[in-house]
């Protein structure tokens, strides 16, 4: 039975001294509001300054913060409503066996989402979770905005509709059973995959699927199930992958035997987005064995060869001459220069008050995912079809049909499982180019993307630059002011598209750029800090950039809690009470609680060693990170220990939400302490792990506890991306205190203390 439901520097030589919602509210309304904040916070600003005359003659309570849009509208919440129109479009089907089968519009990329949805099914059916199969869904344009997996939206987006679906085909089968025992359905029941009836009868769902599937049946209504009555939901659960990863056979897109498919590979300029002049031995080339073809295509020089081995032999002997690429005359110290130059201003003079002011850089980081770029492509003159593992595959079948010219329905888009992504896989490079190659050639190609290709020509988190400013009286934060500056990140793969949609929805005004309004309903203070305004200005370098996981808030968050720490011992207070203090909900202060208990917060420790925490609020959930640090050697820091509480709301599957914080605090130490790219003349010095140096087993801590807090609503919140930001400035505070050196240029240690690969 099918059931689709109707149409869900190096460390900064600064000295630290060493240590032993209301909408409405004020009758401001929601959209008069938002529009001050974004189309003229200076009217804001002396509004309020104006009526506090700065610094208040006596002290008071913690002054509010007035509601960030992304308090009151988030990203998730834009694509959820995007989605809308078709977020009921699921197929749930149940076999003559008893087993169910969900087609997913998503993308699995490690992050456990086939795991969490099969719970959804499982509890909703009375199913055993065993019984349950999550496919990923082809590319389906019917969706519209419903097939883009990012933003930590999946199971916040699917959660309602997979449930429905799942309640539906439950009632469809009881009251197939109804019917074949002629009685009522309103004592019957469902359990372990059949319907059971008062006097024991039961009727496996294999046997009464046909009967369940007839478009004659009367179904009465179908409810999903009470939070109260969740026997799966909110259990921890291991993932159903886990086995075929760790033991190898789970199949990624080069895994997939595509008939007549070889491998292919290609040579790349030697700056980004650089361009063939001519290619200078190709008849050498093509004489090399095993060389099947040779194309010259927008990126570089294809090769097709009967082997990997080949293909990259012939690849490496080529000599290209090369056009000038985008960036060629860039480098990391005119990068920088320009973002200092483009850091809007301050809109309040620290001439009134005392005020605490701080500056932060952030370097290029690569995804850096363990898959590679890769995807398999078999375009003919009538038709083609792609294998890769995509994060927005309507938008890439899209693209495709245009540069084939062939009609989008022409073109068969296959979501495969991904090795890693961390945003990586919302662009669809290596679909598009294989299909280039495919069409070129005139057969099916397998591309691989070599690590240094993947380095050095894939995207990257843009750098970026930080100016922070917080003025205070009498213990009280007046107003805080963060200004970021970055290198420009590309959404071109869909989510503009998106936004588009539900503009009118979006609680930003003015003509705003598709970066802006990411960052406005992503970036938000979980403090009361008086007057807060957070704005982004960026600089349009023709990089290749994308989002890298959790966006803005890694570096915007992570500065942002390093200055709290800072801001709080220029006002004489311990980092973790100042935070309780100026916390917005106790939904916050609560996961700070946890881990400052669990995490002994304060205890004496040795010389070199010292605790840092940082908290992070998004997406509908929160977390605070403790961590302890041995700096003795602040030149090889190692995060010895780490502690963290994760509230989201509803959670689905505590193991999965485990592992997301624990990823998250491995993400923030490689890229604080030692991680990033190094840009020279147009191009990433790196080119592999030895020379990315993201954590290894022997940087990570020996000692992590993650707490999931119990449901305090009654939806999921985002997960994926939330684990990072605190952890980035629990990291960097603890660095501070153990060496006493103020961190303001990341990763802290960055050096190129490697032999960079030729171009």
């Amino acid at each position: 039975m099918a059931s689709p439901t109707t149409p869900s520097e190096q460390a900064g030589d600064e000295p630290v001294d060493r240590p032993e919602q209301d909408q409405e509210r004020g009758g401001l309304g929601r959209r008069r509001f938002l529009t001050y904040l974004v189309a003229a916070p200076t009217l804001t600003v002396a509004t309020k300054l104006t009526i506090d005359a700065v610094a208040p003659g006596s002290a008071e309570a913690v002054i509010p913060t007035l509601p960030a849009p992304a308090d009151l509208l988030d990203l998730g919440d834009a694509l959820i409503l995007a989605g809308l129109p078709t977020s009921g479009m699921l197929t749930l089907t149940v076999g003559a066996d008893g087993k169910a089968t969900l087609k997913l519009p998503r993308s699995e990329v490690g992050q456990g989402i086939t795991t969490a949805t099969a719970m959804l099914v499982a509890e909703e059916l009375d199913l055993p979770l065993s019984m349950v199969r999550v496919e990923l869904d082809d590319a389906r344009p019917e969706l519209l905005f419903n097939q883009l997996t990012g933003g930590s939206n999946t199971i916040r987006s699917v959660y309602g509709p997979i449930r429905q679906t799942a309640a539906s085909a439950r009632a469809r089968m009881v009251a197939a059973a109804a019917k074949h025992w002629n009685t009522s359905t309103s004592g019957l029941r469902t359990r372990d995959g059949a319907v059971v009836a008062p006097d024991g009868r039961t009727a496996g769902y294999g046997s009464l699927t046909a009967a369940a599937a007839r478009s004659d049946l009367r179904v009465g209504s179908a409810k999903p199930k009470a939070v109260a009555q969740f026997s799966v939901i909110g259990t921890a659960t291991p993932r159903q992958d886990a086995r075929a990863m760790v033991t190898g056979q789970q199949r990624y897109t080069l895994d997939l035997d595509v008939p007549g498919a070889l491998p292919a590979m290609v040579r790349r300029p030697p700056t980004i987005n650089g361009t063939v002049r001519s290619v200078d031995n190709e008849a050498a080339v093509r004489a090399m064995p095993g060389v099947v073809d040779i194309a010259v295509i927008q990126t570089g020089v294809a090769v097709l060869a009967e082997t990997f081995g080949q293909a990259q032999d012939a690849k490496e002997a080529l000599r290209v001459t090369w056009n000038k690429g985008t960036v060629d005359g860039e480098s990391d110290a005119t990068i920088k220069q320009k973002l200092r130059g483009a850091a809007l201003p301050f809109l309040v003079p620290p001439l009134l008050t005392q005020h605490v002011d701080a500056e932060f850089d952030f370097a290029f980081v690569s995804h850096a995912p363990l898959e590679t770029n890769s995807a398999i492509a078999d375009v003919r003159a009538d038709r083609a079809e792609i294998w890769a593992g995509l994060k927005s595959p309507i938008v890439a079948q899209q693209t495709i049909a245009a540069e084939l010219g062939l009609p989008q329905n022409q073109v068969k888009v296959h979501v495969v499982q991904g090795g890693g992504s961390f945003g990586r896989r919302l662009f669809f490079d290596s679909a598009l180019e294989a299909a280039r190659i495919s069409k070129k050639m005139g057969r099916p190609v397998k591309l691989l993307w070599t690590r240094v290709d993947d380095m050095r020509h894939g995207r990257a988190r843009a750098a970026s630059h930080h100016k922070i400013r917080a003025t205070f009286a009498l213990g009280q934060v007046l107003t805080f002011e963060h200004r970021v500056a970055s290198v420009e990140t590309d959404f071109r793969h869909g989510l503009g598209e998106i936004l588009t949609a539900v503009a009118a929805s979006l609680p930003v005004g003015g003509n705003l750029s598709f970066a802006q309004t990411v960052f406005l309903t992503t970036i938000k203070s979980p403090y009361n800090f008086g007057i807060t305004t957070q704005l982004l200005n960026e600089v349009p370098l023709r990089m290749h950039t994308a989002s890298w996981r959790s966006v803005y808030s890694a570096s915007t968050r992570g500065a942002e809690e390093i200055f709290v720490d800072e801001l709080a011992r220029k006002l004489g207070k311990d980092p973790v009470a100042f935070r309780r203090e100026f916390l917005k909900s106790d939904r916050q202060r609560a996961v700070l609680n946890k881990v400052a208990a669990e995490g002994q917060w304060g205890k004496v420790m040795p010389a070199g060693f010292a605790q840092g925490v940082g908290v992070h609020d998004e997406y509908k959930s929160c977390t605070a990170c403790l961590v302890e640090i041995d700096a003795r050697d602040p030149k090889n820091p190692r995060v010895v220990k780490a502690v963290i509480a994760g509230d989201y709301g509803l959670p689905i599957n505590p193991k999965g939400l485990e592992a997301q914080l624990l990823g998250g605090l491995t993400d923030a130490i490689s890229t604080t302490l030692r991680a990033g790219l190094h840009i020279d003349r147009g191009l990433p010095l790196e080119g592999s792990y030895s020379h990315f140096h993201y954590a290894r087993q022997k940087d990570s801590p020996p000692e992590v506890k993650i707490f999931i807090m119990p449901p305090t609503t009654g939806e999921p919140g985002g997960a994926g991306e939330l684990g990072v930001p605190a952890a980035v400035g629990a990291i960097a505070n603890a660095y501070a205190r153990a060496t006493g050196i103020k961190p303001r240029s990341f990763p802290i240690n960055f050096p190129v203390d490697f032999e960079p690969f030729p171009r």
